[in-house]
């Protein structure tokens, strides 16, 4: 895209939303995008949590040889 295509959407961007409008719809967009980091993060700290807890049950000695001991 070079700059006459950039110049042309902002301009239809402006028609369509209004200049009111638009710091709300980026305000939106930046919400979201927050909202989608945050998700992201959270479940990227889940699974690896989920792989140490893996990771120490099967290192761990099972129950059943600690009784007999």
């Amino acid at each position: 895209m070079g700059p006459m295509e950039i110049t042309l959407v902002v301009l239809a961007i402006l028609l369509l939303f209004g200049g009111k409008k638009i710091p709300e719809l980026m305000r939106g967009i930046g919400q979201g995008i927050r909202e989608f980091n945050s998700a992201k993060s959270n479940l990227k700290s889940e699974i690896e949590q989920g792989m140490k807890e893996d990771k120490t049950t099967k290192t761990s000695v099972p129950a059943s040889e600690e009784t007999k001991a």
